[in-house]
């Protein structure tokens, strides 16, 4: 007997589609020169946020945006029944510390950028389950730790070809709850793992456009759905030119994504102005745009159906220095207002 909300290869439906009660984003100095500096909650100006390192400081940008969305919605960490979250630096540390000081059940997530809506998913499969009354999730991401830990460290000074993304300084969480006002999570993709070959760390957006345009292309056809069923189309952080390619492969499947399609690492930073290559990127990219503009959209009621695409390169720097290629995933949630 075949899973009762499972619909098609990847996709689920929630028969009681959990909502989002509160989100909480906070960015760095140069996100808040960005378009969506209205967006959050708190722009951070000092990049070590008072603390004597950078992790540390992305460890507080996490835990505050936890404990910020907790407190919009009135709940004390001992209500919630799960906190799953994840970041880039080893062994996710930065939301292993910030599981540690709020004392919530937790499930450390590793999804690359794709992070906060693999967060998403889970978190709405547990409730919808009948495993919880309330979910944390929350990702992050910070500049120079990102820097230090994949590429080179910022005092190095090395050049950025034109492919290159800026990773984004901010952190943000939403809360879900079984019940209550706001925007639905309706349905969930779970994308595959997919490596077309290639192995330029400086050209993240070419890997993990074919994960996405899998993704995307999964779900229209396990719902018989049309691109034009959706308000908006938003991946998390294929940047400038891994943005020209999912347009490209989707076009090729017959679908048509065109301007309603935006990606989040074109959307934080206004590239004409802002020294950021082909946009941003990082944990931190999906989740404050998300948390910040999506949510504040979807609860106006400006955007009614939105599909959300996390996007996240599966590398380390071993497997990089070693020459491996870049494996790519793309995981996919619908909210709805």
């Amino acid at each position: 007997m075949p899973a009762p909300k499972r619909i098609g290869s990847q996709t689920v439906a929630f028969a009681q589609p959990p909502v989002i009660l509160a989100t909480a984003a906070l960015a760095g100095a140069k996100e808040g020169q960005g378009p969506l500096r209205p967006t959050f909650d708190k722009v951070i100006e000092d990049p070590y946020y008072g603390e004597d390192s950078w992790e540390k400081a992305e460890r507080r940008f996490l835990q505050e945006a936890l404990e910020k969305a907790l407190a919009k919605a009135n709940l004390r960490p001992e209500q919630v029944d799960y906190l799953l979250a994840g970041d880039l630096l080893n062994q996710i540390v930065a939301a292993n510390f910030a599981a540690r000081a709020l004392g919530i059940p937790y499930v450390g997530l590793y999804g690359a950028c794709a992070t906060i809506y693999e967060g998403l998913a889970l978190g709405a499969m547990l409730i919808d389950g009948g495993f919880a009354d309330y979910v944390l999730i929350g990702s992050s991401s910070h500049y120079s730790t990102a820097e230090r830990q994949f590429r080179f460290p910022t005092e190095h000074g090395s050049q950025r070809p034109p492919t290159a993304q800026w990773t984004v300084t901010g952190a943000g969480a939403i809360l879900l709850g079984r019940q209550g006002k706001g925007p639905r999570v309706t349905h969930a993709t779970i994308g595959r793992v997919i490596d077309l070959g290639s192995t330029d760390p400086m050209n993240m957006g070419a890997a993990m456009a074919p994960a996405a345009a899998n993704t995307i292309v999964s779900h229209l056809s396990d719902l018989g759905r049309q691109v034009t069923d959706y308000d908006l189309i938003l991946t998390g952080d294929l940047g400038y030119y891994g943005r020209e390619l999912l347009l490209a492969l989707c076009r090729e499947y017959g679908y048509e994504l065109g301007e309603r399609h935006n990606d989040c690492g074109l959307m934080i930073f206004d590239r004409q102005k802002q020294d950021v290559h082909a946009g941003g990127s990082g944990c931190g990219c999906p989740a404050v745009v998300t948390c910040g503009y999506l949510f504040q959209e979807l609860s106006a009621g400006r955007l009614r159906r939105v599909l959300g695409i996390g996007t996240g390169a599966l590398m380390s720097p071993i497997t990089t220095k070693q020459g491996d290629t870049i494996p790519a995933i793309a995981h996919a949630v619908v909210l709805e207002a």
